[in-house]
């Protein structure tokens, strides 16, 4: 089955480049998430890093006040 694919895909003029695209895509993604963790400041880690310890009281209290 792979063979079919393969000469649809030697067919298109330009195809080689959709890869190298995509790679450069996921790369530079990751390379800018990488930088933006690494700059974040400790207070906003410990902050998000207790999110998911959190009783939700806030979300208790606006809920039975409607």
């Amino acid at each position: 089955m792979l063979k079919f694919i393969k000469h649809n895909m030697e067919t298109i003029m330009g195809i080689e480049i959709f890869p190298i695209i995509s790679f450069l895509i996921f790369f530079i993604f990751f390379c800018v998430l990488f930088i933006w963790v690494a700059r974040m400041q400790k207070a906003e880690v410990n902050m998000l890093s207790a999110l998911p310890l959190e009783d939700g009281d806030k979300e208790n209290e606006t809920s039975t006040n409607l």
